[in-house]
C-alpha cells in the first residue's frame, strides 16, 4: 500500500503539504514508543487472534510475519507474493482472524492481484501453528478495480461476528464515475458479509440493501478511501478514517450497529462542499474530527485504546498522518468529541503506514522504515 514516498502522494493529492503543521486545539502529552520489531518491508497492518500472544504483521509484498516471544520469526506465516500485485497503493493490505480461529484456523486477507483487482480470500493454518497452508486458498469475494489507487484494504470481524471490508471509490481523482454514491457499486463502501452463513458467504438480513435497492453486501456508503476503520467494542462505536482529496482529512464515528449511513463523498470532503453543483449535507454523516492539508496529506486511522498497560490512555482514539508522522488522539462520548491531544514522541516515526491492536488491546504503530512500535505513556 505504501512503499516509501510513492504512497505519500498516491493516497491524497499531496499538493503543498507542510510537514507537521499546527497542533489541533486541546492538550499536549508525551508518549513512549517501544520498538517491538524492525527490518520489515512496508509493514501495513498488525493484528492477532483472540487470546493469542503472538503478533501478526502484514508486509505489502504479500507476506505475513510473526513476532513470537519478542522475536521476529524468519519464516513467514503466509507467503503469497506470487498472486499479489504490490506497488503504489496495491499489495497485501490486511488480514483478519476468524472469531473461531482457535478451532477452525481460518484467516481472511485482502489483496490486489496482478491485474490490480481486489480479492478477499480465506486461508487455513497448517499443522505448524506458525505457518498457514498456502494451498488452502479459497476465494470469498472478487471486486474489479478501474484504477490502481483507492483500494481501501481493511478486512475486520465486527463485534457481531460479520466480516467488514473497506473499499475505496475505485481511484483516479474526485471519483469521476460517482461510485461512492452509487448503491449498485461495491466501491466507495463499507461492506458486511456473513462468512459462516453461506458458501462463500451469506448476506446479513440487517444489511440496508439485503433484499432490494442496491448491492446487498453494502453496509455504508459515501467513502473515498477508508484505509483504516476500527470498532470500539466497549462503547459500541465504529470509527472510520477516510482519506481526503486535496484539502481535508476526516474521522467519522457512528453506532456500530447502524447500517445504511452515507458518509458524504463525493458530495462533501470533510465538512466542506466538494461537488459545488450539487452540495447538500442533508442526511449525511458529518465527521467528528477533520484537519486540513497544512497539517498533513493522508490520514492513517488507528484504534480506541482498551489495553491494560496504560490506564491513562483508555478510551482515546489514536490516529496519524502518512506525510507528517505526528500522533494525535481524541476522546468521544455522548455524540461529541470531549478532548483532543497532540503527542510528543520519543522517536521520529517518518511515514506512518498503519496502526495495529494485539489480543490484549495494546496499540502499535507501523512505519515505512520497517519498524513496529508499541504505544505507552512516557516513563
Amino acid at each position: 500500500m505504501k512503499p516509501g514516498a510513492i504512497l505519500a502522494c498516491a493516497l491524497a493529492a499531496c499538493l503543498g503539504n507542510t510537514p507537521g503543521g499546527p497542533p489541533l486545539p486541546g492538550q499536549t502529552g508525551t508518549l513512549d514508543l517501544q520498538l517491538v520489531a524492525s527490518g520489515l518491508s512496508s509493514p501495513l497492518y498488525l493484528t492477532a487472534p483472540a487470546g493469542d500472544p503472538r503478533l501478526f504483521i502484514v508486509e505489502q509484498e504479500g507476506r505475513i510475519r510473526i513476532v513470537k516471544n519478542g522475536q521476529l520469526l524468519p519464516t513467514p506465516f503466509l507467503d503469497i507474493t506470487g498472486p499479489v500485485g504490490a506497488g503504489g497503493e496495491q499489495g497485501l493490505l490486511s488480514v483478519a482472524f476468524h472469531p473461531g480461529y482457535a478451532t477452525n484456523g481460518y484467516i481472511y486477507v485482502d489483496y490486489t492481484d496482478n491485474n490490480g483487482d481486489t480479492r478477499i480470500e480465506r486461508y487455513t493454518v497448517g499443522p505448524n501453528p506458525d505457518i498457514a497452508d498456502v494451498a488452502s486458498a479459497k476465494l470469498i469475494l472478487f471486486i474489479p478495480q478501474p484504477y490502481s489507487n483507492h483500494n481501501g484494504g481493511l478486512v475486520m470481524f465486527g463485534p457481531d461476528g460479520m466480516l467488514y471490508i473497506g473499499m475505496g471509490d475505485g481511484g483516479s481523482g474526485g471519483d469521476p464515475e460517482n461510485r461512492a454514491q452509487n448503491t449498485d457499486s461495491l466501491l466507495g463502501k463499507l461492506l458486511r458479509i456473513d462468512v459462516d452463513g453461506g458458501d462463500p458467504y451469506a448476506i446479513p438480513a440487517s444489511n440496508p440493501f439485503a433484499t432490494s435497492g442496491g448491492a446487498p453486501e453494502i453496509w455504508a456508503l459515501g467513502l473515498r478511501n477508508p484505509w483504516r476503520f476500527a470498532f470500539d467494542r466497549a462503547a459500541g462505536l465504529l470509527y472510520i478514517a477516510d482519506v481526503g482529496q486535496n484539502l481535508w482529512e476526516e474521522v467519522n464515528v457512528a453506532p456500530a450497529g447502524q447500517g445504511g449511513l452515507n458518509y458524504g463523498w463525493r458530495i462533501m470532503e470533510g465538512l466542506h462542499c466538494f461537488n459545488a453543483a450539487s452540495c447538500s449535507s442533508t442526511g449525511l454523516v458529518q465527521p467528528v474530527v477533520e484537519y486540513g492539508h497544512g497539517n498533513g496529506c493522508s490520514i492513517t486511522g488507528g484504534f480506541v485504546y482498551r489495553g491494560a498497560r496504560a490506564p491513562s490512555l483508555v478510551g482515546q482514539y489514536f490516529y496519524s498522518d502518512y506525510c507528517s508522522g505526528w500522533m494525535r488522539s481524541f476522546s468521544y462520548a455522548n455524540g461529541a468529541v470531549t478532548g483532543q491531544t497532540t503527542w510528543s514522541l520519543n522517536v521520529s516515526l517518518g511515514n506512518v503506514l498503519s496502526f495495529g491492536e494485539d489480543s490484549a488491546g495494546e496499540l502499535y504503530v507501523l512505519s515505512a522504515g520497517g519498524s513496529v512500535y508499541r504505544i505507552a505513556p512516557a516513563p
